[in-house]
């Protein structure tokens, strides 16, 4: 249903987001890896790398599979080029309102320490730019048309990101 309380056309329910995040954030990745592989530059000492980058990719993996499971307690799709039919207002969605884009980034972050590209970290840059503007602000529009007062509440009480 729409702020209006009638059904949205199900060929529009759906936020329109640029392309679909995790082949942005895989595009990212692959692309800091092959400028690496063209021209090495090392960012850190090796060990201190591979440390960082290990225990960036466990934390921001958690953070995917927290945001995930409270995604499927509500019964809302995960994929954001599907409807959103609820909410999600627990679990890392009482601190930020996008965990899961904070949770691809930090394991984009974290395979950059791993590899220890400071292309990687360049890349970081664009990465979140295309993610706020072409994804984020898209879906929070599309939000706000389909759940009304309820996602303007919710934008009240949770920052966007952190």
């Amino acid at each position: 249903m729409s702020e209006a309380g009638r059904p949205m056309d199900a060929a529009q329910d759906h936020p329109g987001v640029i392309v679909f995040p995790p082949l942005l954030m895989g595009g990212q990745m692959v692309l800091g890896l092959l400028l690496e592989w063209v021209r090495p530059l090392p960012l850190l000492p090796r060990l201190a790398a591979r440390i960082a980058g290990v225990v960036i990719i466990a934390v921001g993996a958690w953070l995917a599979r927290s945001a995930k499971a409270a995604m499927h307690r509500v019964g809302t799709n995960v994929r954001p080029d599907l409807p959103t039919t609820a909410l999600a207002l627990d679990g890392p969605y009482t601190r930020t309102r996008n965990p899961l884009y904070i949770a691809g980034m930090t394991v984009c972050l974290g395979v950059a320490c791993l590899v220890n590209s400071l292309w990687s970290f360049v890349l970081m840059i664009p990465l979140a730019l295309l993610i706020h503007f072409g994804v984020v602000l898209r879906e929070e529009r599309y939000l706000t048309a389909k759940f009304g007062d309820a996602y303007r509440a919710l934008v009240a009480r949770v920052p966007r990101w952190l």
